[in-house]
């Protein structure tokens, strides 16, 4: 698979310990950036990494910033796109089981390096299980 992700200056050393974990997990990391820890607006990366998946150049994405929350917000108003701000392994894999997640929202500043790890290796390894799920999750894009 290929993995867009992409930050703000919050999660640019968690966005490298990331990339390594994905190339590890034999993806391809699409790295949307940013490059340096300078002060960036989490929006520009949010939607870069949004567009990558909605567009279909990425499977799935991994967004970062202090919270988690303001990148998650960014990537959620992409119509095809459904994020989620998963603070433990278990509800990354609940997100892409049940809600079929496509992008996941990690809180740089509220969880460590090896949750951070265990969240995307569960988020990447989970699918959705179809069945009741699918049709809640189709109720879920606005028309």
């Amino acid at each position: 698979m290929k993995i867009a992700i992409g930050c703000d200056h919050a999660g640019v050393e968690l966005k490298e310990v990331l990339i390594q974990l994905i190339t590890e997990l034999k993806h391809d990391a699409l790295d949307k950036g940013p490059f340096s820890s300078d002060s960036v607006d989490y929006p520009d990366y949010g939607h870069a990494v949004a567009i990558a998946v909605d567009e279909g150049d990425a499977d799935l994405g991994v967004v970062i910033c202090g919270s988690g929350n303001g990148i998650n917000m960014t990537v959620n108003k992409h119509q095809g796109i459904r994020g989620a701000l998963c603070w433990t392994p278990e509800i990354a894999a609940l997100a892409r089981q049940h809600n079929d997640a496509n992008i996941v929202a990690i809180p740089a500043r509220f969880i460590s390096t090896d949750e951070a790890k265990l969240i995307v290796s569960e988020f990447l390894t989970q699918e959705f299980e179809g069945g009741r799920h699918q049709r809640r999750v189709g109720k879920i894009a606005c028309s």
